[in-house]
């Protein structure tokens, strides 16, 4: 908890860092709360489009809650994203993901 109250403090100065918003969804994620993790997650991306870890850690989050369809569409989001920023390690990743949950 120490850490996320820590993210948080960082936060307020910098209310719209997409980096520290997605290091707190990601300790949120950890500690149980995939609500606040998925609005985090989900207003970086519709800010930051380009943000591409976003789109994996998102979608495996949706895969947990079994909206598997949002999750195939933040996947393949996310690999257009990667595509367009020629980011292959990103793009892989989220094809592995996709392939995962459509095969």
């Amino acid at each position: 908890m120490e850490r996320i109250e820590q993210l948080k403090t960082f936060l307020k100065a910098t209310p719209d860092d997409s980096f520290l918003q997605h290091a707190l969804a990601l300790e949120l994620i950890k500690s149980g709360d995939d609500n606040d993790a998925r609005i985090l997650f989900e207003k970086i991306l519709q800010r930051e489009p380009g943000y591409v870890g976003s789109y994996y850690h998102l979608g495996k989050l949706l895969e947990r809650a079994g909206d598997y369809e949002f999750a195939i569409i933040t996947y393949n989001n996310g690999m257009a994203e990667a595509k367009t920023a020629g980011d292959k390690h990103s793009y892989n990743e989220l094809q592995g993901a996709l392939e995962e949950i459509t095969e």
